[in-house]
């Protein structure tokens, strides 16, 4: 199967990274390689564009669509070492860093992944086809976690007693494949709940974010992209859910904030001063025409920071 991904949002992330010919740029989540293609389709060959992904099939799918790109290499690497990446390479800062966070759609529509609900496979969920899997945690994580993790990570308000149904099925034979998951979940809700939406998608979410340490890869990724940035540098991040986009927005805000001293002083002592200026006061979000294209935009949101001057230090 090719690795398909319909580039979310494309107009705008190219136009907020205001792209410089000349200019050093990282796709930090490459997939099928549509941004990137797009973003060294703007580079001179003076340019130069690094993609990473930790996927090996989009590291692949990637290197292929780049090949007529001199200006254009790709890396297999999560975006959370992207500051270990970029200095193998001897580069000290970027013009620009994109990052298309959570699940693409060659990994949904590729069944034996094991990321979709509509698909019947192993229970798996791996970008990086390493390490612990979706079932590894079903199949051995306590009830109290696996009901913890559902929470926290899908905002899962049946959390604890989808956690109760899949230990007492495991008891019997372990839970391996998506559709036996999936028929836990729907047992495990109320009928109404089956009828408003498929009740799987909070779980399955919050079983792939805590597979792939989605969160903590993001913090990191977050605070080593800005500081890899240049003086007026960019870095663009689209979100899918509202966890997500909860930890841009607070990194974000933090980095534009100048001074943090109380509000009683008479007169700023600390002397901070904002290091980044946010391109994008309230997040982008797809528009009608690219909705009825690509339904997976649905619940996307860009937001883009720029990197202020005289704050070149990590």
């Amino acid at each position: 199967m090719d690795f398909h991904h319909i580039p979310v949002m494309l107009t705008e992330c190219i136009d907020g990274l205001h792209i410089d010919p000349d200019g050093i740029y990282v796709d930090g989540t490459a997939g099928g390689a549509g941004h990137s293609s797009a973003i060294a389709a703007k580079l001179s060959e003076k340019g130069r564009l690094i993609a990473l992904d930790r996927d090996p099939d989009a590291v692949a799918a990637a290197t292929k669509r780049l090949e007529p790109f001199t200006n254009a290499q790709v890396i297999h690497s999560n975006y959370s070492e992207i500051r270990s990446v970029l200095d193998r390479l001897e580069i000290d800062y970027v013009d620009g860093i994109l990052m298309d966070l959570g699940v693409s759609s060659f990994q949904l529509d590729e069944g034996s992944r094991g990321f979709s609900y509509n698909s019947d496979a192993p229970l798996d969920m791996r970008m990086s086809k390493e390490g612990t899997s979706a079932a590894d945690i079903v199949n051995t994580y306590s009830e109290a976690e696996l009901a913890r993790i559902m929470f926290e990570y899908g905002e899962e308000k049946f959390s604890r007693r989808i956690a109760a149904n899949i230990v007492k099925t495991r008891e019997t034979a372990p839970v391996e494949t998506t559709f036996q998951l999936a028929d836990i979940i729907r047992a495990s809700v109320p009928q109404k709940a089956r009828r408003d939406k498929n009740p799987c998608k909070k779980t399955f979410q919050s079983l792939r974010i805590a597979v792939n340490s989605e969160f903590d890869h993001l913090s990191k990724g977050l605070e080593d992209a800005f500081y890899s940035l240049k003086t007026g540098g960019r870095l663009a991040v689209i979100t899918f859910h509202s966890l997500e986009d909860r930890l841009v927005k607070q990194k974000f805000a933090g980095w534009c904030k100048g001074c943090i001293c109380p509000p009683d002083f008479p007169q700023c002592v600390c002397g901070r001063k904002p290091e980044g200026i946010a391109v994008t006061r309230k997040p982008i979000e797809a528009g009608e025409e690219e909705l009825e294209r690509n339904n997976r935009s649905r619940s996307a949101k860009l937001r883009i920071i720029e990197r202020s001057a005289d704050t070149n230090a990590r």
